[in-house]
């Protein structure tokens, strides 16, 4: 690829790991917690995953004072591709009206499947250091069979955990059992929940409420990995004395290094595609 001018804008230890990747493929890489909001020696400005967590302001962990999106956008020219990850529609639409090209790279597919690794990793991870038995021959409950509910059954399967997987669709049932897992309907969960050691939710709407909470053991830990607001009802479990964990950004905290090779590659791409 020719040479570029980068601007790596906000974010966390995923950002500062592909500016330096950029760097190393070599790209000029301008650094926004270096040098603040100043784009105009920027080709291409790269925004942070996800782009703002309360839709309002960057997502900037290196960054002392809070920058809002609005004047991140008002400072980049058309003539400057913005592309970050999981941004809000509004943002989107906001970007349309100053003319900016704004790419949400977490929509692409090759970035989905291969950000799945380091989240299931991520998972196991945190299953391993909290639970007092082993994962091996424990009762381990994949709720959704997405990309991230696929990669995490695969690794729960060979490190020898009873996997079972609860999803909504026949189709992913037949896909289960092939695969050697113990499929559960979603709707019929309550009747199966109270056997888990562990359950690990991929699925981004509320799936444990108040009932389904009622027949889990308080020994079981459950692991959300699913986007704000998750798919746990976390107050009902508090209450109930069931250890939760919302693991939001695994990529990020657990192999950002890997995370930032990921982005970009799918960054890459984008450029490729586009022409830009």
């Amino acid at each position: 690829m020719k040479k570029k001018n980068f601007m790596v804008l906000g974010g966390d230890e995923r950002n500062l790991e592909l500016a330096s990747l950029l760097d190393k493929d070599g790209h000029n890489v301008l650094k926004s917690h270096i040098h603040g909001l100043d784009f105009r020696n920027s080709e291409i400005i790269i925004g942070p995953l996800p782009l703002s967590y309360d839709n309002k302001t960057l997502n900037a962990h290196f960054h002392d004072k809070k920058i809002s999106i609005e004047t991140v956008l008002e400072k980049i020219d058309s003539n400057q591709p913005f592309i970050a990850g999981k941004i809000n529609d509004n943002h989107i639409l906001k970007a349309k009206e100053y003319g900016i090209t704004i790419i949400d790279y977490f929509k692409r597919e090759e970035m989905q499947i291969l950000n799945a690794i380091p989240t299931a990793e991520g998972a196991i991870k945190i299953a391993l250091e909290r639970m007092p038995i082993t994962l091996h021959s424990s009762n381990a409950l994949v709720l959704g069979f997405g990309r991230i509910g696929k990669t995490l059954a695969s690794m729960l399967y060979g490190i020898g955990a009873n996997v079972y997987v609860a999803a909504r669709k026949y189709s992913d049932m037949a896909w289960i059992r092939s695969l050697r897992y113990t499929p559960i309907l979603l709707r019929e969960l309550d009747r199966h929940i109270h056997d888990m050691d562990v359950v690990f939710n991929t699925i981004p709407s509320l799936v444990l409420n108040k009932d389904t909470l009622s027949h889990i053991k308080k020994e079981t830990l459950v692991i959300d990995v699913a986007s704000k607001p998750g798919g746990v009802d976390f107050d009902v479990a508090d209450k109930l004395g069931i250890k939760t964990i919302h693991a939001l950004g695994l990529p990020g905290k657990i192999a950002p290094v890997t995370a930032a090779m990921v982005i970009k590659e799918t960054i890459y791409n984008i450029i490729e595609e586009r022409g830009i």
